[in-house]
């Protein structure tokens, strides 16, 4: 199965190193090894390939060489510095991890102007629409609320089996890598703000209610969330604010990249679904092309307020509304739009018998239809 960032990551490797990180078990290194048909392959977690490592005792006559957690490194930066600016490439050389590459132990030795870094997302609906071009996309985005986009559980498509698999995820996440990334002790609170978090996606979180729930301070619990964010666990997405340091200090969601993870009613697990399509669509293009664009959700002083809100330049470009049957386009789109007259917005519905477009420009757009020809 071909994905979405191999021709991007193709072209780079002729130049630079490439670093590939995303969530545990969406196929950075199965999309790695398929790249080139002659490559070498190494993984710090294995004790031997370790040793190969220390050595530098990779075949340099492969057209690619494949780096597997190598974050886990002392020093890993200035090592893969020293490699680029003694040996170059080729052969190519790209860099896999689970976790955000810039989160592991930084060394003042940088890699600037040696790399490209790309972030490898579960599938979605526009990602399936392209590779395994399904027949009933509406059945394909029934099977994400059920399973996840994660590609060995989504293409299997037996919900026994995911909730096998989610199990065992998660547990790895929490018992293996949170520990390589920073000496946490309090993995079962940390397990426990994760439950807590399952049910609260689409609302507002409060650092002090979590804190009172698990008998902590906020900041033990802000440096919890940063750490899931670095695991890729969770993202978080904060309200709207020209001033960008009031937004972050305001109060956040937080998504799973998993969407099978959410606990609650469909409503919920639509509204995952949908934020993890933005992050996703968001990464690609910062990735890939250079644009910056930002996830955020709008809400006013009167607690009017529209799930999410695409922004780029601190401008909002586009406005998102996650409805699971409504089939009246939210009055939250005026209320916004006479701050952003330019903005387009878009209400994603799932059961809809009837796409609808209106004059202020709003659109009413099927959750198959929207999510599979998403584009900022």
């Amino acid at each position: 199965m071909k994905r979405y960032l191999e021709k991007y990551i193709l072209k780079d490797l002729k130049k630079k190193i490439v670093l590939l990180s995303g969530p545990r078990q969406t196929g950075k290194t199965t999309l790695s090894k398929m790249l080139m048909t002659g490559y070498d392959y190494f993984n710090y977690d294995s004790s031997e390939d370790r040793l190969g490592l220390i050595e530098k005792s990779w075949d340099r006559s492969k057209d690619l060489i494949i780096f597997d957690e190598l974050h886990k490194l002392k020093n890993w930066k200035s090592w893969l510095k020293g490699i680029y600016d003694t040996e170059g490439v080729p052969p190519a050389i790209i860099v896999t991890g689970s976790a955000k590459l810039d989160s592991y132990r930084k060394v003042g030795d940088s890699l600037a102007g040696r790399f490209f870094q790309f972030r490898l997302h579960p599938l979605d609906l526009k990602e399936i629409k392209n590779t395994i071009n399904p027949e009933n996309l509406d059945a394909e985005l029934d099977k994400l609320l059920d399973t996840g986009g994660f590609p060995e559980p989504f293409l299997d498509g037996d919900l026994l089996f995911y909730n096998r698999w989610k199990r065992s995820h998660l547990d790895i996440i929490i018992k293996q890598d949170l520990i390589d990334l920073e000496s946490v002790q309090q993995i079962t609170s940390i397990e426990t703000l994760i439950q807590l978090l399952r049910k609260r996606v689409g609302s507002p979180v409060s650092y002090s209610s979590l804190a009172r729930d698990l008998q902590c301070s906020d900041k033990t619990i802000k440096r919890w969330l940063i750490i899931l964010e670095n695991m890729y666990v969770v993202f978080r997405v904060t309200p709207f604010h020209k001033n960008i340091t009031r937004s972050i200090l305001k109060t956040p969601k937080f998504y799973f990249y998993d969407t099978g993870q959410v606990v609650g009613d469909l409503g919920a697990k639509l509204e995952n679904l949908v934020a993890c399509a933005l992050q996703k669509e968001i990464h690609f293009l910062e990735d890939c092309y250079g644009k910056e664009k930002y996830l955020y959700y709008l809400k006013n002083k009167d607690g009017k307020e529209v799930d999410f809100c695409i922004a780029g330049n601190q401008n909002p470009e586009l406005l998102v509304e996650v409805k699971l049957s409504d089939e009246n386009i939210s009055p939250n789109f005026n209320i916004f739009q006479k701050y952003f007259p330019t903005v387009k917005m878009i209400q994603i519905v799932k059961s809809l018998k009837r796409e609808k477009t209106f004059p202020n420009g709003a659109e009413l757009r099927s959750a198959w239809r929207g999510l599979s020809n998403l584009s900022l």
